[in-house]
């Protein structure tokens, strides 16, 4: 057993990056790595605990358990200065259920389960599905249990929720900065805050306003041409199939009902370098863990993740960064059927969609026409495209007459969509 102090003081100097490494530091590794490994196994336990139970549950479901990477756990010390022995995330598991009303039922029978096993203390219960975590919009539902002296991790999310947090991790690493740690530009930070409050209003079955939608579509062209000059790549990818098709066939000649596997994933192109399957042993799973992490290291955009799974598949569910996300107007049509169009209306600029919003709630149809310069001068003056934006309106026939001009009665239906 590695004492308390010993821990704290491996977290302490591994942390320190200003501290050279030394065989101080060499020694400090072994203990750090000795303490994650302490994790894996009580996780394990937990998560075969969680399957066997969800089999009698009845709803769809993705779990996924994981020991957090060293980096992570380097900064996360850094960055609260707390203790290494007081972090509660070591070691985690997921489940994504479909929608909030899936989380809530979850909740309740997890936690009568935890409880009737005695294998596990409930220590606290975390909802930050309403508000969101801090100011990155962050949602999800929390338990931190104990088991054996050992503080784990369960986090729930429902399918949006997931994916605005799948889809943060993406962009963070192509961006180069740490958007989930307050990391990176202030707009591009709001974007993905007011996109987690879009995606939380229409969990709650509500239609977004077309001035919701406006702001939003504006904060993401921002937040993209800034993402953009900070990096070439797009924002999305293809999902890469065919790893999973070979890991898939590994796991079948596997005789264990739970497997870790060490995934390497590279951000400077998008893709795999390497998969190893590791198995459940814990000396074997976390050695092989540490080697990779070396081998790889962070800070040249190599990401080295363990994750646990009985089903290797559901790495597309649980881990879906690493495969490309869609872009959001995917999410918020599969998620409010109400919203008809919005991949249409995502392709017009924002000037457009504030004229032609500015001109129906004036009612300015057929007749009722207003004078170009009044519209720019008085009602429009945030429209920095205004002309070029008239112009589309123009030629999509959606705005008639040449000056002044008014809404086409003709178009009134697709105009109703768009604003």
């Amino acid at each position: 057993m590695i004492s308390k102090s010993k821990v704290d003081k491996a977290g302490r100097i591994l942390s320190d990056k200003d501290r050279n490494y030394d065989e101080l530091s060499l020694e400090l590794d072994y203990v750090f790595e000795e303490f994650r490994k302490s994790y894996l196994a009580p996780l394990t336990k937990l998560t075969l605990s969680l399957q066997e139970w969800l089999q009698t549950y009845g709803q769809q479901y993705y779990i996924a358990q994981r020991l957090k990477r060293k980096p992570q756990i380097l900064r996360k010390l850094r960055r609260f200065s707390v203790r290494l022995t007081q972090l509660q995330d070591i070691g985690g598991c997921r489940i994504v259920v479909d929608n909030n009303e899936a989380v809530d039922g979850l909740v309740s029978f997890l936690r009568t389960k935890l409880t009737d096993s005695g294998d596990y203390t409930i220590e606290r219960e975390t909802d930050y599905r309403d508000w969101g975590r801090d100011d990155s919009g962050y949602r999800a539902y929390h338990i931190i249990l104990t088991t054996s002296g050992i503080r784990l991790e369960l986090q729930l999310r429902s399918q949006l929720q997931h994916y605005w947090s799948e889809s943060i991790e993406r962009t963070s690493v192509i961006y180069g900065s740490r958007l989930k740690e307050n990391e990176g530009d202030k707009e591009v930070l709001k974007y993905f805050k007011k996109f987690s409050d879009a995606l939380h209003f229409l969990e709650q079955e509500k239609k977004l306003s077309s001035e919701h939608e406006i702001e939003l579509q504006r904060s993401r062209e921002l937040a993209e041409a800034i993402i953009g000059q900070a990096s070439p790549k797009a924002l999305a990818s293809y999902v890469n199939e065919n790893i999973i098709k070979t890991m898939s066939e590994a796991e079948k000649n596997s005789q264990s009902s739970l497997n870790n596997w060490i995934l390497v994933f590279d951000w400077n192109d998008g893709n795999f370098v390497t998969w190893d399957l590791v198995g459940r042993d814990p000396d074997e799973a976390t050695e092989a863990y540490s080697n990779y992490e070396s081998q790889y290291p962070e800070e040249d955009k190599y990401e080295v993740v363990m994750i646990g799974s009985s089903e290797i598949s559901s790495v597309k569910h649980t881990h879906s960064h690493y495969f490309g996300i869609e872009h959001h107007s995917s999410a918020l049509e599969d998620m409010e059927q109400s919203i008809i169009g919005l991949t249409s209306r995502m392709s017009m600029d924002v000037g457009a969609r504030r004229i032609l919003s500015t001109l129906k709630r004036q009612g300015r149809w057929g007749k009722k026409a207003i004078k170009i310069d009044t519209l720019k001068n008085h009602f429009c003056l945030n429209v920095a495209t205004f002309h070029e934006s008239l112009e589309l309106l123009m030629e999509r026939g959606l705005v008639v007459g040449s000056d002044p001009v008014s809404l086409n009665i003709k178009k009134n239906k697709e105009i109703s969509e768009l604003v």
